[in-house]
């Protein structure tokens, strides 16, 4: 039972007042009455306009569905259907060419091109191990993964493995740092490094050597007395390379925060990274280890001075979207308040510490804040975030523009309207990004009245797939986000299979991003390596002189015309899309984990959060509005997969088996009945979301247990 204290008129939990006034103000100087009171004002400005934006996306729906239903039966019309978005205003009208006037924005977003990792604000440890990612050993990150095409055997160190991978990586350095002779594999004295450009040596401490490339730093650790180096002709331990430039602490898709205690989880553990003093100490492998914040690194110049580095990744908070409330404030009509005001009031204030330097270690050297903002419907809810933040910088007497934004790419009517969405924050943007998998769930939701989709796996072969990552990039550059701001691309899914991200995410630097989502740290080192082999600001110089695609492809959804598919086909779809919700909504209902390593069909580790479930429930809610499935065969398909998903989880001591009897009583099998609702009420969620009916679920769990 949630606990309220009256503040300003606002109902807030009393576990989050307590937070901000016994942990966050004192340290600031701030007074509480103050405080709430600008908080309230806040509400009470932009409450009803969130309400209305919402209210206008289901009115668009609405009339989508209406024309939809107008046209059964008729080939969807691409110009007719473009007609139609402008009338309902659905389209709007492309500003006069334009250039972003963002300043003050740090390096490793303007400047730089590489991994960003993205984190579930819940974890200590999870955070913890990700900021520290900025740096990381490439001998590891080769070692112990499938990089060089097969996994470490067990039973001690392999020195047949060793030697693959110190040939691996002295051959990444004959690329990125060659020599004026020979090769890395023939040096025998790291002091006699002579480099083919002496530009690239930039520092050096006593057992390393630092160089940079393409703007990244490469150290080449040197000790004759390490069990690597005791062996290597000249002494080099490791190369460890500068890896996850900037990481994402999330409040969204990752994070199962349906209540007040989780919100207050989630912002004190953002204080302990804003304040630096965040710890955090667990058992593994029967030892005691405690994680905590890395310094930053220091380096002797090639002029004597001193050269420091950070040590840890550039931190963005991702604040939840327009959609939902939250119960740890309710406003002074009894309503929930809305989640996405109160992430903007509390990650800001929080984010003091940082631009006060009252932190013990820095994040921005330019005193900015980073939120990114995601599921935005179109210019005018990026507008809407554009005013909240303004008045966030009024309340916390912060200088216009200190709080900057990051525009997830990730809706279809911003995909379709993103020169006017970048407009509309155009002085405070620093990120934009492509999200394949909500894109792809907004993509069938819109659609969802035009006829049935194709199958899931054959999405990533549409045409408004290359259009949209292709728009992106071309009109971030046309408004100049090129060394102003980050261009992003979407998450390597499969940690285990690093040999094939490594053959296929250079694509990414290839479109002229100069950063995309790595799931772990060691991800982010091998990553690292795709940065080195292509220069991506030159490919944005060469993508930023063509033309950009136009709308006909973006706005062509991915429908399956004539196609009839086998009973077998159809049983194997839903199967796969059965066993991705079920497997991902259990861990989300019981346990409150709302990212993580979910075996797929195959048994094949893909990393799942809400966007790859909004895919897949919005995908059999399709076919059922469509008969290409019948209920029948959805619930056969859900029963069929919970016993998989059970087995799947047999080990796990905390998991509570779905199959023997998924309608026992209201209180039990929730996960169960969570991803059923989801199949079954999908058409009728807004634009496909599966916040409300997760939420939902996870409050009745945590009250029945």
């Amino acid at each position: 039972m949630t606990v309220y204290e009256d503040r300003a008129g606002l109902q807030v939990a009393a576990e989050l007042a307590g937070l901000i006034e016994q942990e966050v103000l004192p340290g600031l100087g701030l007074d509480p009455a103050g405080f709430w009171s600008g908080t309230a004002a806040v509400f009470a400005r932009f409450a009803p306009e969130n309400r209305a934006l919402l209210a206008h996306r289901d009115a668009l729906q609405a009339r989508i569905d209406d024309w939809h239903d107008g046209r059964r039966g008729r080939p969807y019309d691409v110009a007719a259907a473009q007609t139609f978005l402008r009338e309902i205003g659905y389209l709007v009208e492309e500003p006069q060419p334009f250039t972003i006037g963002t300043t003050g924005v740090d390096a490793e977003i303007a400047r730089m091109a590489g991994p960003q990792l993205v984190v579930p604000i819940l974890n200590a440890r999870f955070l913890l191990n990700a900021a520290n990612a900025r740096w990381g050993s490439l001998y590891d990150a080769l070692y112990g993964t499938d990089a060089l095409g097969d996994l470490p055997k067990g039973g001690g160190y392999d020195p047949e493995r060793g030697a693959r991978v110190v040939a691996r990586a002295k051959a990444f350095l004959d690329e990125a740092v060659p020599l004026a002779q020979g090769s890395w594999s023939d040096l025998t004295e790291a002091d006699a490094v002579v480099l083919k450009d002496a530009a690239q040596f930039v520092g050096r401490t006593e057992g390393s050597r630092l160089f940079r490339h393409n703007g990244l730093h490469i150290e080449v650790i040197v000790d004759r007395a390490h069990p690597v180096g005791r062996t290597d002709p000249a002494g080099i331990a490791d190369v460890v390379l500068e890896s996850a430039l900037t990481t994402i602490c999330d409040l969204e898709d990752s994070v199962a925060a349906v209540d007040a205690a989780d919100k207050v989880c989630a912002y004190r553990n953002w204080l302990g990274l804003m304040k630096g003093d965040l710890v955090e100490t667990f058992d593994k492998g029967g030892k005691t280890l405690t994680r905590r914040l890395n310094p930053d690194r220091a380096f002797i110049a090639p002029d004597g001075s001193t050269l420091t580095l950070k040590g840890r990744s550039l931190l963005f908070v991702r604040n939840v979207g327009h959609l939902m409330t939250t119960p740890a404030v309710r406003l002074p009509d009894g309503s929930e308040a809305p989640e996405g005001i109160l992430d903007a009031v509390v990650t800001s204030l929080i984010a003091l510490y940082d631009i006060k330097g009252l932190g013990g270690l820095s994040n921005s050297a330019t005193g900015s804040v980073y939120i990114v903002k995601p599921k935005m419907h179109g210019p005018d809810e990026c507008g809407f975030t554009n005013r909240l933040f303004d008045a966030v910088e009024d309340l916390l007497a912060l200088p216009r523009h200190t709080i900057k934004v990051g525009v997830m790419d990730e809706e279809r009517r911003t995909s379709a309207n993103l020169a006017a969405c970048i407009h509309a924050v155009r002085d405070r943007i620093v990120f934009i990004n492509t999200g394949f998998l909500d894109r792809t769930g907004d993509e069938i939701h819109t659609a969802m009245r035009a006829g049935p989709v194709v199958r899931k796996g054959d999405v990533k072969s549409s045409a408004w797939i290359a259009a949209y990552e292709a728009r992106n990039v071309a009109i971030g550059l046309k408004c100049g986000l090129s060394g102003k701001a980050q261009i992003g691309k979407g998450m390597w899914a499969a940690p285990d299979r690093m040999a094939d991200m490594l053959e296929q995410k250079i694509g990414h630097p290839r479109t002229g991003a100069n950063t995309a989502w790595t799931p772990s740290p060691t991800a982010a080192t091998l990553h690292a390596l795709h940065y080195h082999a292509v220069d991506v600001f030159a490919v944005q110089a060469e993508v930023a002189t063509r033309p950009t695609p136009g709308l006909d492809d973006l706005l062509t959804p991915p429908l399956a015309n004539g196609v009839n598919w086998s009973e077998e086909e159809v049983k194997a779809e839903l199967d796969n899309n059965a066993q991705g919700i079920l497997g991902y909504v259990v861990r989300w209902i019981d346990q409150g984990v709302g990212c993580s390593k979910v075996p797929d069909i195959h048994d094949i580790g893909l990393m799942e959060d809400r966007a790859t479930l909004r895919i897949s429930s919005q995908h059999i809610a399709n076919w059922l509005l469509h008969g290409v499935c019948t209920a029948e065969q959805v619930d056969a398909a859900l029963l069929r997969m919970a016993d998989k998903v059970d087995a799947q989880n047999a080990g796990d001591p905390l998991y509570r088996p779905m199959a023997p009897d998924p309608d026992a009583s209201p209180d039990t099998n929730l996960a169960y009945q969570a991803a059923r609702a989801l199949v079954f009420q999908g058409v009728e969620q807004p634009n496909g979301y599966t916040e409300p009916l997760l939420h939902a679920y996870r409050l009745k769990a945590k009250a029945a247990h």
